[in-house]
């Protein structure tokens, strides 16, 4: 009875919640509040929901590909939730704290991109574009619902479990924007799709999304790298959907222990504590890439004598009618020409 009435409680609030976020997209769709469109090509990986359709992994899939084909590649992020404020560019003695985790790990995954945090999208683009060695692509994590920044690009991403279609705003649900802003994605990735995924399971995604017609729809799955686990592992997460790392490891060892924290949880002296003692009853320590760069701000991996194992993941998408590398790939193609031809005019 007491949840029913939470949630009762939950639409009104949420309804509230909506009139405000739809006044604000008012006044940035009536030109009262200022959009900035860059003089780069901008990709924005983002989503509705709060947390938990796989950003990080779909903005390492855009570098790898990018890099391919010889673009030289930044990523702007907020990067939340770290105790540092203004523009940073991560360098050789960021840390998760100075930069945010999910930051951090695409820094040292690939130290050769530009990795820039800062609150306000705008300030950083125009500080990105007067650097003398700019990248030739930015790809801005989790802007979305960044409308001061026009971004060239915008990849919308929704967890195949959860499609926003089928959730609610806040609180009463997960989403943090009104689903009418799913019809600005330039491209509509369903995430975290299972293996077994049939043509008619697509049909269903698709018919239930009701994307335009110049919107294209792919779908995409996780991959967990190859790790060795022996015994009985322990598995820390503190990532917001939890449950398909804790199903991949206990389908390797169905007798893995697990502790989880909330999203970007900051591990105090207390919960070192606790995971040690708990990694008594362990052969070994498993956590994922994000979370690791959060331990690695303890003192964790030198006190535990168990050897703690990274979990990478990674994602690969789907080839549909269209081909979601050619689609992103024609985009950088055709706004690196048009900048070409403006600096020629200018000239």
């Amino acid at each position: 009875m007491q949840q029913t009435n939470r949630r009762w409680w939950a639409a009104p609030l949420a309804a509230l919640y909506g009139a405000g976020i739809a006044i604000r997209h008012l006044l940035y769709d009536e030109h009262v509040l200022r959009t900035y469109s860059p003089h780069i090509p901008t990709i924005c990986v983002g989503n509705l929901a709060v947390g938990g359709t796989g950003k990080t992994p779909m903005v390492e899939y855009l570098i790898r590909l990018l890099q391919s084909q010889g673009y030289s590649v930044g990523v702007l992020s907020r990067g939340y939730k770290r105790q540092t404020k203004g523009l940073l560019l991560a360098a050789d003695n960021a840390t998760a704290d100075t930069i945010g985790d999910e930051p951090m790990q695409i820094h040292r995954k690939f130290p050769d991109v530009l990795v820039a945090v800062c609150e306000s999208r705008v300030k950083a683009i125009k500080f990105i574009e007067q650097m003398p060695n700019r990248p030739d692509v930015i790809i801005l994590d989790d802007a979305y619902q960044h409308r001061s920044l026009r971004c060239g690009l915008t990849i919308l991403l929704t967890a195949f479990d959860r499609l926003y279609v089928h959730d609610h705003l806040l609180p009463w649900g997960t989403l943090r924007d009104i689903p009418y802003r799913a019809t600005k994605a330039n491209i509509v990735v369903v995430t975290k799709c299972p293996e077994s995924l049939l043509p008619i399971d697509k049909r269903v995604a698709d018919n239930s999304l009701k994307l335009a017609t110049f919107q294209r729809l792919y779908f995409s799955r996780v991959h967990y790298g190859d790790i060795q686990v022996t015994g009985i592992p322990l598995l820390i997460t503190g990532i917001a959907t939890p449950e398909y790392v804790i199903e991949h490891i206990r389908s390797i060892e169905p007798r893995t222990l697990v502790i989880t924290f909330a999203d970007h949880h900051r591990f105090t002296p207390g919960d070192v504590e606790d995971i040690l003692q708990r990694a008594e009853q362990c052969d070994c320590i498993i956590t994922t890439e994000k979370d690791m760069e959060r331990i690695r701000q303890t003192d964790l991996l030198e006190r535990c004598s168990k050897p703690v194992i990274e979990l990478p993941i990674h994602v690969s998408v789907d080839k549909e009618a269209h081909s979601f590398d050619e689609d992103v790939l024609t985009y950088v193609r055709e706004s690196m020409h048009k900048l070409k031809d403006s600096l020629t005019n200018k000239q």
